[in-house]
């Protein structure tokens, strides 16, 4: 039994304003939000009064109500359901379970109020053999065949991915509403299992129920979330053909524009920004931020940056999405201008992980992987943790970078926050380890991969390939198709690659061969540039000539570069004069890099054709084309040094000149020659 005592009244303030300040309750008469002035007593001890009163009372009714007779069975329910709907409708869902056996022990009898709050209770804190628990309760009481109790167990289910259940539910109840059919057709959505949701809604219209605007919402989120998008507007302009019967709601509205990924859909994305206009829902926030996204998406920033100034109360996900559409787009200085300026804005917002995460994205994918580093370490000071899309990006910069050192302290610290059981991390750590040279790093991180998907298996084989180990990744292969894995397309390249570099080329050959009969797989470009590579590395020109010449497809620049480039290895100028007259003009239309016009016109030169060769600089200067400085950098101490040609520090060079002397000198006296440092 509850029992007030007022031997100490200021501890029972003290208990009172605590419990109400806890469960953000508001008396009436008093808003949640009160500004007091301290030095008013009488204001502060009135307004503690008025509470004192207001709670004692509900003690009193509450005692009377929890003493056991008959007469207040009724009363004792209504108390105990309201104390549920208070928790559950305020988030505090463990406490209502708690209320819940308390209940029970009081030998109070849940009813058809009761049960769908405990349920919803269970949904929200996840646990699902919580729920079966409480379902077997709803059985016991025999409440099953409740209407609402029912729905609550269809939603409940559909969150917790137990679908096989909530359809055995749905097909034993002999009353359904609208609400058993939206519940199941979103629990479907919910769950990426857009078959079965189409079909239950097919199923509907068969039970003669009109799919209103939430089943259609419902179904056009299943398959957006499914990627299906071309299908998700199909059925949204099936829905608009339904004429007034079925109205789009601002939810069907964005989720349609969220599905706009199709480079041709960008004039659907404004015809439904002139409908939303048209139809009132310009007071949608998250109906403008959908829209927002999907001109950052299509790189309309004119279009993105009109419509973030139209938003007058702007949320964090509008600056997110317009920080996301400069960052997409390359322009890295305007995206962390919008960044610092959502950070001085003064309306209580402040960056998120998805905020950071997309200026660290924008200046690791523009070639600023250094910025991108800085970005991440005052991230970390910033206190904000980052999350797998943050982790990957950075690891793939630590890869670019090959700086391992502080990809290892990555690792570390994905271990102590638990995130090596996601994919795309453990993918992204294999690949950095990959590309920084720690191959024995990488394979214990890609053994310790319990479920491994194609992209693992894919990074791995990447790894050993680049780096010469085409034996290692041969053998990566075989265990892959041991263990029931299909490759693909890029699984094939990359082992291709590998053989290529490990100078393999029977077991190149034998691999290409396979691939149409025993996989199914169509060689593209990239695996015919991949034999003519394999083949001009190991010195057999006229074959993969030949190849280049009957292969089913038009060979692209990277087939001719390949060409060019085991020519320039083994030093065959006449490789060039071996192909037909257009070879060289191949070269000259298809390319846009510097690099190939520059190859071409070197080994122009050391044929002797010095006027072809001055030609291609000519044709390369003509285009705008200009060489990209090399650049090169090395890790030490933690910190990731860049040189670029023909650039240098005025205090720094005395020193490195002072330091190639003394190698020069070193490299004399040991009689190292050029054949010798090509070994290394």
């Amino acid at each position: 039994m509850l029992h007030v005592s007022p031997s100490n009244p200021r501890s029972l303030f003290f208990h009172i304003s605590s419990a109400l300040a806890s469960r953000r309750c508001i008396s009436n008469g008093y808003p949640g939000q009160i500004q007091f002035d301290p030095r008013n007593f009488t204001q502060l001890f009135d307004y503690f009064d008025h509470l004192l009163r207001r709670y004692l009372t509900f003690l009193t009714t509450l005692e009377k109500c929890l003493k056991p007779s008959k007469s207040n069975a009724f009363s004792t329910q209504i108390v105990w359901n309201s104390m549920l709907r208070a928790n559950v409708t305020n988030g505090y869902s463990r406490e209502a379970l708690g209320v819940y056996s308390r209940m029970r022990d009081f030998g109070v009898s849940p009813d058809e109020f009761t049960f769908p709050l405990i349920v919803r209770a269970c949904a929200m804190i996840g646990d699902r053999n919580l729920c079966f628990l409480v379902h077997c309760h709803v059985l016991i009481a025999g409440f099953e065949g409740n209407i609402h109790v029912a729905n609550e167990l269809l939603a409940a289910y559909g969150k917790l991915e137990e679908m096989g259940v909530a359809r055995q539910v749905f097909d034993e109840m002999s009353v359904r509403n609208y609400i058993s059919w939206n519940t199941m057709v979103s629990g479907f959505a919910f769950n990426c299992d857009c078959d079965r949701a189409l079909e239950t809604f097919k199923t509907m219209e068969l039970d003669g129920w009109e799919p209103n605007s939430v089943t259609w919402t419902s179904l056009l989120s299943s398959f957006s979330r499914c990627g299906h998008y071309w299908e998700t507007l199909r059925l949204y302009n099936v829905m608009r053909s339904k004429g007034v019967k079925v109205k789009p709601t601002a939810e069907s509205l964005a989720v349609v524009v969220s599905a706009c990924n199709d480079p041709d859909l960008l004039n659907k994305v404004e015809e439904i920004h002139g409908y939303v206009a048209t139809a009132g829902f310009e007071d949608y926030l998250f109906v403008k931020n959908s829209l927002l996204c999907a001109y950052g998406r299509y790189g309309v920033l004119e279009a993105a940056k009109k419509l973030f100034s139209e938003i007058q109360n702007k949320s964090l996900v509008s600056w997110n999405a317009l920080i996301s559409s400069y960052a997409q787009v390359g322009l890295c200085d305007e995206a962390f201008s919008t960044f610092l300026n959502l950070k001085n804005s003064g309306n209580n917002l402040v960056p998120n992980v998805i905020s950071w995460s997309a200026v660290i994205s924008g200046f690791a994918s523009n070639g600023r992987p250094d910025e991108s580093l800085k970005l991440f370490r005052k991230m970390q000071l910033a206190k904000v943790s980052p999350n797998v899309i943050t982790i990957s990006t950075v690891l793939s910069v630590c890869a670019d970078l090959s700086t391992s050192v502080f990809g290892k302290e990555i690792h570390a610290y994905i271990i102590r926050n638990l995130m090596n059981a996601n994919l795309l991390v453990v993918n992204g750590l294999i690949n950095m380890y990959a590309k920084c040279g720690s191959l024995k790093e990488g394979y214990i991180t890609f053994n310790s991969i319990k479920v491994k998907d194609l992209c693992s298996w894919n990074t791995m084989i990447k790894g050993y390939g680049m780096h010469g180990f085409g034996k290692n990744a041969l053998k990566i292969f075989k265990q892959m198709i041991s263990e029931g894995y299909t490759p693909d397309g890029v699984t094939f390249v990359s082992l291709l690659s590998a053989c290529s570099h490990a100078g393999l080329v029977n077991e190149g050959r034998k691999i290409f061969n396979q691939m149409k009969p025993e996989f199914g797989i169509e060689p593209g470009l990239e695996h015919y540039s991949c034999m003519v590579d394999l083949l001009g590395r190991a010195g057999l020109f006229q074959e993969a000539s030949e190849v280049a010449k009957k292969m089913p497809l038009e060979p692209n620049v990277c087939v001719w570069g390949a060409l060019l480039n085991s020519s320039r290895m083994h030093k065959n100028t006449n490789c060039v004069t071996s192909w037909d007259e257009s070879s060289g003009s191949k070269i000259l239309e298809l390319s846009s890099e510097t690099g190939n016009y520059m190859l071409l016109s070197n080994i122009y030169a050391q044929s002797g054709r010095w006027e072809d060769s001055a030609k291609v600089r000519m044709s390369a200067r003509a285009r705008g084309l200009t060489k990209t400085p090399g650049q090169s950098w090395i890790e030490l101490n933690k910190r990731v040094h860049m040189f670029t040609a023909g650039e240098f520090v005025e205090s720094e060079i005395e020193e490195v000149q002072k330091l190639v002397k003394i190698l020069s000198f070193q490299m004399k006296m040991e009689k190292v020659d050029e054949e010798t440092l090509l070994t290394y």
